[in-house]
């Protein structure tokens, strides 16, 4: 039976290593890789009709990026080391979002890149990998 693995990508070197750790796993036996890229995005109920147009059209555009620039390249990399991969591509809180997807598709696990933040935000809103060791439906990797 092959596993599913949801492994958060933000392009950045965190999310880097996240999809190096799990690619590993997948090599270690029959595994799937989700790779789970989301975009915050906060609704502004206030805006009038023309304004949320608007707003809407640049969402498509930044989901479009978000496949192309960030993604694409990763499921490319994936593929050619063998690796059976696809991508997912939301909006929305990443924590909520990453245990939507790892819900729906029914994941056997999720793989996220510690990103380091300290300091006074951290402390006061909390940080993606606190919440997900909170919120997490299957077991949580976090990779330094």
């Amino acid at each position: 039976m092959t596993r599913k693995i949801v492994v958060a990508f933000d392009g950045s070197e965190a999310g880097r290593r996240a999809v190096d750790h799990a690619a590993a796993q997948a090599t270690q036996g029959p595994a799937r890789l989700i790779v789970a890229h989301v975009l915050e995005w906060s609704p502004y109920s206030f805006l009038t009709p023309e304004e949320l147009e608007e707003r809407h059209k640049r969402r498509e555009e930044e989901l479009e990026r978000a496949r192309e620039a960030v993604v694409a390249p990763v499921l490319t990399d994936l593929a050619a080391r063998g690796i059976e991969a696809e991508s997912e591509i939301r909006y929305g809180h990443v924590a909520e979002t990453l245990v939507e997807i790892a819900t729906e598709r029914q994941a056997d696990g999720i793989v996220v890149g510690r990103t380091g933040a300290t300091g006074i935000t951290a402390r006061l809103f909390g940080s993606v990998m606190l919440t997900l060791a909170q919120i997490a439906p299957v077991p949580l990797t976090i990779v330094p």
